[in-house]
């Protein structure tokens, strides 16, 4: 099995570009990155210490804007059958992958 390894996080530039060039707001990208409101999301992309983006939520977010939704819908699955129990449903057009 492959791994990633030596992962360095986006700066908070390269968050703020990514948010600008989808033309999403703060919501959108909480979203988008699995957080629960864009005062979470902010929490990435300001303040004296912003926090780093985990690989796993990078990987997320990168996977719903490059994978179409039938392949989404089948790693949702996949959790599934792993033993997780979750809701999906849409929450803005802008994030579907």
């Amino acid at each position: 099995m492959k791994i990633i390894e030596n992962y360095t996080a986006p700066t908070t530039d390269d968050l703020a570009n990514l948010r600008k060039a989808l033309g999403f707001q703060g919501e959108d990208m909480a979203h988008l990155a699995g957080v629960s409101g864009s005062s979470q999301w902010r929490k990435y992309t300001g303040g004296a210490e912003p926090r780093k983006m985990s690989l796993h939520m990078l990987f997320y977010a990168a996977a719903r804007l490059t994978l179409p939704e039938q392949e989404i819908l089948q790693v949702l699955e996949k959790m599934r059958e792993i033993g997780a129990t979750f809701d999906y449903n849409e929450t803005s057009k802008k994030t579907e992958g």
